[in-house]
């Protein structure tokens, strides 16, 4: 692997992953005593990066998860303040990491792992083609969909309990995956600078 594709493979890790997530962190720690305003906050902050992102000339592709989170977030955002007290508030954290999910697995359906878009938009086109940069989003894109499919599971079983241990599987569902990136990228990365050495 040449010193590119390093370089492209690298671009996977930053911190790009936090402004995509950033809505859904924003809305998993404000307490759920004011879903509402922590719904409204997100939709406001999905609106603001979609229309940031188009404004830079992103490709649909690139925006899976800010489109999905825009949509989720309008949507919850009227039943919140429609129905304060709705049955489905309790199972609004178990629904978010279920959306999520379900957009990461359509994604790799689609053989458009979102991940593939986030890193394209850091990584040198010559990149985008390259095999080990696509097996890399495919993984990545696997493990964040796996961790959000269960984060749904546990908040499902979680739904009536105490806020604090909802609060932290949210925030788990987040960091595991982001934790996993950095060190799977670091290991792509050893990896080519290895075959370069040789």
């Amino acid at each position: 692997m040449s010193q590119l594709e390093c370089r492209g493979n690298e671009e996977l890790s930053d911190m790009s992953y936090l402004r995509t997530f950033a809505p859904w962190i924003v809305y998993a720690v404000i307490p759920s005593a004011h879903w509402q305003w922590a719904a409204l906050i997100a939709l406001i902050m999905s609106v603001i990066e979609v229309a940031r992102q188009l404004r830079a000339g992103r490709t649909l592709d690139a925006l899976m998860i800010e489109i999905g989170s825009l949509v989720f977030f309008a949507a919850l955002t009227v039943l919140a303040f429609a129905d304060p007290n709705t049955a489905l508030h309790p199972y609004s954290p178990a629904l978010s990491s279920g959306v999520l999910a379900l957009i990461a697995l359509v994604s790799l359906a689609l053989r458009k792992p979102f991940t593939l878009g986030i890193a394209k938009q850091t990584s040198p086109q010559e990149l985008w083609d390259n095999p080990v940069f696509i097996r890399t989003s495919y993984v990545l894109t696997s493990v964040w969909a796996a961790s959000f499919v269960i984060g749904c599971l546990v908040l499902a079983a979680l739904a009536h309990a105490d806020s604090t241990p909802r609060t932290i599987a949210q925030v788990l569902a987040f960091v595991i995956p982001v934790v996993f990136t950095i060190r799977y990228v670091a290991y792509i990365q050893s990896k080519a600078r290895t075959a370069a050495e040789a």
